[in-house]
């Protein structure tokens, strides 16, 4: 436990990120294409005049994420729209082709933004460093899991860890995994991980907690509904703050 007290700062890309700088803004495309180019294309341009300064992908394959299994236990059964869907069909569906990413790279840095990704395995990671990504982020659910989060690490490149389903026992040891890799460039993102996520979920001096306690910088990815958590945690000291964006539901 201890005071954060030094000014801190990382590079993303053209941009320093942190204390005394802009709140950088991610617009998360996710699966959001609807399995076309030209919507991703779309989305790249619309984000851009939105005022966002990233887009951000997940990069996986469904054979990186999951059996091609029919079991039960592969099988969702949540209530959701994917009901009676195996994990394998839904990954499938709504995986970033990967033939599209440097296309869409270059339609982002057109349009003045940052390209960011999350790697689900080695294969993701060693495919965004060819492509030059300048950040990478963990996801909530790989937190668990410091041997992959030291293998991103090693990369040296800023990596946004989020939070959402961690313990501060795994936060810490997450954080331990990058410094093993001899890299402190590291945002903890703030993160209720249901989607939509209730405002009375957004747990935001949570975000505040982390900056005291690991000394590092923080920032807020939004799974609610709106505007007003994103700009709270903004007010809040939030150096990166991350939306999903659709043009279409």
């Amino acid at each position: 436990m201890h005071e954060c007290e030094e000014k801190l700062e990382l590079r993303v890309g053209s941009r320093l990120v942190g204390d005394g700088h802009p709140t950088l803004l991610v617009a998360e495309l996710s699966a959001n294409h609807g399995k076309s180019l030209e919507w991703a294309l779309e989305t790249v341009d619309a984000a851009a005049e939105a005022g966002a300064d990233a887009i951000k992908l997940q990069t996986y394959t469904a054979d990186g994420m999951t059996l091609n299994s029919e079991k039960s236990e592969f099988r969702i059964q949540s209530g959701s729209i994917w009901d009676n869907r195996t994990l394998y069909n839904l990954y499938s569906d709504a995986h970033t082709p990967w033939e599209w990413h440097s296309e869409l790279f270059e339609r982002a840095q057109n349009r003045g933004m940052e390209f960011l990704s999350t790697p689900f395995d080695q294969d993701a990671i060693d495919f965004l460093c060819g492509l030059q990504v300048p950040m990478m982020k963990i996801a909530s659910f790989e937190i668990t899991d410091p041997d992959f989060i030291f293998q991103v690490a090693k990369t040296k490149l800023p990596i946004a860890v989020s939070t959402g389903i961690a313990t501060e026992r795994e936060i810490t040891s997450a954080l331990e995994a990058c410094r093993r890799a001899g890299n402190k460039q590291v945002i903890l993102m703030q993160c209720s991980s249901t989607y939509p996520a209730q405002l009375s979920s957004a747990n935001l001096r949570t975000m505040v907690d982390f900056r005291t306690k690991f000394g590092c910088l923080v920032g807020y990815s939004d799974h609610t509904l709106g505007e007003l958590a994103t700009v709270t945690a903004t007010a809040l000291g939030a150096s990166v703050v991350e939306k999903h964006f659709i043009l279409d539901k």
